[in-house]
């Protein structure tokens, strides 16, 4: 047995099940490209589904991180610290809100919210004790907390970890008609992913965000939007809601914002909004430290200048007219935007994802029969272009 192997098998018996890790164990990264333990490469088309928009070791984060790392790491909250303001301040100017809550996961950032809105509801709209309900949606995936899992559709996700956390309806996603049937005077929230990642890419109908957030402005709910992978560059935008010129009352962000060298999160919203928290209600051991807000000021700053968005807009027009072409005897549908797809298959995805692996080439599966395509927004044209001719020979087995 090889040293890959012998690690693989040490990852595989320690992973969750329902993650289904790709057979690779990687030792090296860099820019788009990563390296195995045997030394073999890789061209990234997954992208830790969107953490790493950025590329690997992206210098101008990388470097970020080591100026901080000469200073200060972790400090307790009790004191603040010099990168706290800046970075709080940069983020929220980038949204155009008011303020940030800085969070460590994307689940704790999902949390965070849905306190933020049942607050909000009881202490500002007024909702009686005990009363408040959220609107979600038929596929989300937010996470992986007790909460969260409770208002997921995903059997692999929610199976098994009942009592679930009440206050919650779950509407067809893209359904306007049903979510308007489903809000009452005691909604609080609606909380939508502009783009469903990990139920395989799926672009809501057009006009559906621009709904939500008609539909909360006039039920006095909250929008809250879940811009954890869908958000910071990766569909073409800085945000996904701006495709519809949708600002939510909320923005949940992850993921990419720790620049894919450590995880970051936040919650953004204004004061009216977030402002219902007050010292010692609600924080985060490991929010908002030194080396967390210097690595996301470095991400805020690379999207102030849009150079990431239009990489993603114009790399992503061309990925889509190349999977457009694919054959439709072996692909039903391509959805996306950006440097993001979800291929659906006539067959299963993971067979393919494997394939693509031995070609060289990363990519992961998603409800059986979907491939997500998420690459790093840093990758050159070239490399793209030979990543989706591997993805053609594998299609063709």
């Amino acid at each position: 047995m090889t040293r890959s192997d012998q690690l693989r098998a040490m990852s595989e018996e320690h992973s969750a099940h329902n993650y289904h890790p790709l057979p690779i164990v990687i030792a090296e990264a860099d820019g788009a490209w990563v390296t195995d333990v045997e030394g073999r490469r890789y061209l990234d088309m997954l992208a830790a589904y969107s953490a790493v928009n950025f590329g690997h070791r992206n210098p101008r984060l990388v470097e970020a991180a080591r100026r901080q790392l000469d200073r200060v790491t972790l400090v307790s909250r009790a004191f603040d610290h010099d990168q706290f303001g800046p970075f709080v301040t940069e983020l929220a100017e980038l949204c155009g809100k008011d303020m940030v809550l800085p969070m460590n996961s994307g689940a704790e950032a999902v949390e965070t919210a849905l306190k933020t809105a049942r607050k909000w509801g009881y202490e500002v709209k007024g909702v009686p004790a005990g009363q408040a309900n959220i609107i979600t949606f038929d596929g989300n995936f937010h996470g992986r907390t007790t909460t969260i899992v409770s208002f997921s559709t995903d059997p692999d996700a929610k199976d098994s970890y009942g009592p679930y956390t009440p206050g919650f309806r779950t509407v067809p996603y893209g359904d306007v008609a049903a979510l308007k049937a489903a809000m009452d005077d005691d909604t609080v929230g609606v909380l939508v992913e502009p783009i469903q990642g990990e139920a395989g890419v799926n672009v809501p109908p057009s006009g559906f965000l621009r709904a939500v957030r008609e539909l909360c402005a006039e039920r006095g709910a909250l929008m809250l939007a879940d811009e954890i992978q869908a958000g910071l560059g990766r569909t073409g935008t800085t945000f996904a809601c701006d495709h519809e010129d949708v600002v939510p009352d909320v923005y949940i962000l992850g993921k990419a914002l720790g620049g894919g060298l450590m995880p970051v999160s936040a919650v953004v919203a204004n004061a009216d909004v977030l402002g219902v928290f007050k010292p010692g209600q609600h924080g985060s051991t490991f929010g908002g430290n030194p080396l967390a807000c210097a690595i996301g000021r470095e991400v805020v700053a690379m999207l102030r200048t849009g150079e990431f968005q239009e990489r993603s807009r114009e790399l992503g027009a061309h990925m889509h007219r190349r999977l457009g072409e694919l054959s439709s005897d072996l692909v039903q549908e391509v959805r996306g935007r950006g440097l993001w797809a979800g291929v659906e298959l006539h067959g299963r995805a993971r067979p393919v994802s494997e394939r693509l692996m031995e070609l060289g080439v990363l990519a992961k599966e998603t409800h059986e029969t979907t491939l997500r395509l998420a690459p790093p927004l840093v990758i050159e044209r070239e490399d793209l272009d030979w990543a989706l001719d591997q993805l053609e020979t594998a299609l063709k087995g």
